[in-house]
């Protein structure tokens, strides 16, 4: 079942149910797909729509972030539920261990042997890592361990 298909079934099961936080949740992930489709002008697959779906992860988090140092704890809580419920359609994200594998094996693939390397490696990575890892996570420990 595609993750489209999963929102589909899932809005009308929380419409049926009455859960309007999680039917407003999957709702904004549904434009988010759609304007995404829009911009790119091509119905996108399971691995596009985890992209968007990352990205609005990410996002909230940052908002949330945000609205913790103002001390506006409720929105806080009120974005954490959103990002629980958007995490329901992510694949399971990297442990550190298994994402600093991967960055081991990347750099032994591309032969790097330092920091001038860390754009090959960060360009190998990204991509056996998308939707399951954070950019920035990434990248410092490819910084960690080309030292």
């Amino acid at each position: 079942m595609s993750i489209k298909d999963m929102l589909n079934q899932d809005m009308k099961a929380a419409l049926k149910a009455g859960e309007k936080d999680r039917l407003s949740v999957i709702r904004m992930a549904k434009s988010a797909i759609l304007y995404a489709e829009k911009e790119k002008l091509h119905e996108l697959n399971d691995e596009e729509i985890i992209g968007v779906l990352f990205r609005e992860v990410k996002k909230r988090k940052q908002d949330m972030e945000e609205y913790r140092r103002l001390g506006k704890e409720e929105v806080a809580k009120s974005l954490e539920q959103e990002i629980a419920i958007l995490s329901g359609y992510l694949p399971q994200p990297l442990t550190q261990e298994e994402l600093e594998e991967i960055i081991r094996q990347t750099i032994s693939e591309v032969g790097a042997n330092g920091m001038k390397d860390m754009g090959k490696v960060m360009g190998a990575v990204m991509p056996k890592v998308k939707g399951r890892a954070d950019g920035s996570q990434v990248s410092s420990l490819v910084k960690k361990l080309l030292q």
